[in-house]
């Protein structure tokens, strides 16, 4: 388990802001969401804790050491998940050692024993250990996103981030994930920050919320501090009941990479 601060942590596409003076330290072991509608900083943050994307000022402590570069200990799971669809689901989760085996060693399955045993133990985590020889191109987007999980518990880490990974899913492949992601946690003793915008999702799995406006933290705090008036002043003027009854809200679009705050 890892503990994390975030300190005074500024980005700026140009003119634009997308994450300004955010600051908040979470202990070993939490399960945080990250909520706000498309634009308010969520993915920016994620990018920025994982150092795919460079602060414009402010750092990223784990274990007290700052994030200058990505490191194998902080995984990342996307929206997208990225996975190869003519590989199987074993063969997509064998990718997450690269960093321990190299690419050429991992696409050919040249890997030790324990590398292949990491894979199948972390399907089993994400509960695809029988379909583990199934393409993933005939999965399901649900199930998908369950191999993308599997890869990056792979990789070992001790943080894991994960960006929208529900947002194109239905309301059951949803809470399939995400209780798999809170198992996973649970299960390796993981620092988990999740961003969403659905907030019946994150009030059934999360413990602790983070709440951004304008890449600005208006909120932070756990479950029962989460009212409708705090999720009021995280969402602004949009209508944040259907929220709370899984009904569509237009605030899961998938948020820029740059040039505009995500």
């Amino acid at each position: 388990m890892s503990h994390v601060v975030v300190d005074g942590l500024t980005k700026h596409y140009g003119d634009v802001v997308a994450l300004e003076d955010v600051s908040f330290e979470v202990p070993a072991g939490e399960f945080v969401i990250i909520l706000g509608v498309s634009g308010s900083g969520k993915s920016t943050l994620l990018r920025c804790m994982s150092a795919l994307t460079p602060p414009t000022s402010g750092e990223v402590r784990i274990d007290g050491e700052s994030m200058r570069r990505p490191r194998p200990e902080v995984a990342m799971i996307f929206q997208q998940h990225n996975i190869i669809g003519d590989l199987s689901a074993y063969s997509n989760a064998l990718t997450g050692g690269m960093n321990r085996s190299g690419f050429l060693e991992s696409f050919l399955q040249l890997q030790d024993d324990d590398e292949k045993y990491r894979a199948l133990d972390a399907l089993d985590t994400v509960g695809l250990l029988e379909e583990a020889e199934q393409k993933a191109r005939r999965m399901s987007g649900g199930q998908q996103q369950r191999v993308g999980i599997a890869r990056a518990l792979v990789q070992q880490p001790e943080v894991l981030l994960a960006d929208e990974p529900v947002a194109s899913l239905d309301p059951g492949s949803a809470q399939d994930v995400m209780r798999y992601l809170k198992a996973a946690t649970e299960e390796r003793d993981l620092t988990t920050f999740i961003s969403l915008h659905q907030v019946n999702i994150a009030r059934k799995f999360g413990e602790r919320f983070i709440g951004l406006q304008n890449g600005r933290k208006v909120f932070d705090g756990y479950r029962d501090e989460l009212t409708i008036d705090a999720v009021d002043e995280i969402y602004g003027d949009i209508d944040t009941e259907g929220m709370f009854v899984g009904e569509e809200t237009g605030a899961g679009e998938e948020e820029a990479e740059t040039g505009a705050a995500p």
